[in-house]
């Protein structure tokens, strides 16, 4: 007999326990694997906006699912009893989620999707912090860039405090629609603005700004000067003349003389005429009547006319103003300079032509010529722009 027989048959018999029993824990092994589902709506937002991430359609295939672990692709994530969740995404690009789903046989399972997050408009705007009025600043956002690349709209709000739209809203009104704006100023102050940027999948940027318009500073001296005017003109007895001038619009009016001359006669006694002024605005109202001449010394017969110290000699110095022309009508209508002001209205009046007619209808004197001579001083301001100074 073999004595290696029995040795064998143990061996043997160890080899068919062995296979029995892993067989035996193979058949023992009951974990189910859950099915995971997951949706994402809406699957394209913008930055700062809210998905929805829903999971309710995964099932435990065998017992109940005890936990959903989500993975929100932007370095965070957060685990839920329930199949239901929302996430913000605050910077554009493309993420990934994962939803892991276990139940509480130990099986779990994995889903995934995309959610896009478009990048709103990044406003880039260079522009004056300061102009001074009546200049033209640039507003200048043609640095604005979409991070996708895409075509941008532009909607510039000139002024904050005025619906030019009239939607009720006074910070949506699109005075212009272009990636540079010129815009005029006319006076000084503080001036706040909107920007409004989209592209087009609706994402939305939107910026204020401010800007100061600076009033202008001149350097006021007064030159001294005189405006004349003259007149010459046949009238028959009861006619009438007038004639406007405005000599307060050059400068501050000091004084005035006029004159008003018979040219010639053809016998005593002199002609009689009226001089007559009437300042419109300034209620100013004078009146002379003609004084005959000497005809052995050939002086003519005249009426004259004048006024002295009308204001006050103007204040020179620095000053400030929006304008040359704001600052040249202030200094004209300021208290003790504005008298005479606005338009002058001369009037000739032909009441007497002498003499009358001695015999028949043959008039000798029917009327003359006169000749008005007026002579206005005033005081015209003349302004330097200056960089900077005091003001008064």
């Amino acid at each position: 007999m073999n004595r290696n027989g029995p040795r064998f048959a143990f061996l043997l018999a160890l080899l068919v326990c062995t296979m029995s029993l892993s067989g035996c824990i193979t058949a023992f092994d009951t974990t189910v694997e859950p099915r995971a589902t997951l949706e994402v709506y809406p699957e394209v937002i913008q930055e700062g906006e809210v998905v929805t991430l829903d999971a309710r359609e995964s099932t435990a295939i065998e017992g109940t699912i005890v936990s959903y672990t989500w993975d929100f692709g932007d370095g965070t994530g957060a685990e839920t009893v329930v199949g239901f969740t929302s996430h913000a995404y605050n910077t554009f690009g493309q993420y990934m989620v994962r939803l892991t789903v276990t139940n509480d046989q130990g099986g779990s399972d994995d889903a995934v999707s995309t959610v896009i997050v478009n990048g709103a408009p990044q406003i880039n705007i260079s522009m004056p912090i300061s102009v001074r009025a009546g200049d033209t600043a640039l507003l200048d956002a043609s640095a604005t860039f979409d991070p996708e690349g895409e075509a941008l709209g532009f909607a510039w709000d000139l002024n904050s405090l005025v619906d030019s739209d009239g939607d009720g809203n006074a910070l949506n009104d699109a005075d212009s629609v272009e990636e540079r704006v010129l815009w005029e100023t006319t006076e000084s102050g503080l001036f706040g603005g909107h920007l409004r940027v989209t592209d087009p999948t609706g994402a939305v940027a939107e910026q204020s700004f401010v800007v100061n318009v600076t009033t202008r500073t001149f350097q006021v001296t007064w030159v001294r000067e005189t405006v004349e005017f003259s007149w010459d003109e046949y009238l028959d007895q009861g006619q009438r003349w007038e004639g406007n001038i405005t000599p307060g619009e050059k400068g501050r009016i000091l004084s005035f003389e006029a004159v008003l001359t018979l040219s010639g006669d053809v016998a005593p006694p002199h002609d009689n005429f009226s001089l007559e002024l009437r300042v419109v605005d300034d209620g100013l109202r004078l009146t002379e009547e003609t004084a005959d001449g000497n005809y052995s010394t050939n002086e003519p017969a005249k009426a004259e006319m004048s006024l002295e110290d009308m204001n006050v000699p103007g204040e020179e110095g620095l000053f400030t103003a929006d304008s040359a022309n704001e600052l040249v009508q202030r200094l004209m209508n300021t208290d003790g300079g504005s008298r005479g002001q606005g338009e002058w209205v001369w009037s000739v009046i032909a009441q007497q032509s002498d003499p009358d007619p001695l015999f028949g209808d043959i008039d000798p004197d029917p009327g003359n010529d006169w000749e008005l001579v007026v002579e206005v001083v005033i005081m015209r301001p003349n302004l330097t722009e200056v960089a900077t100074g005091a003001s008064n």
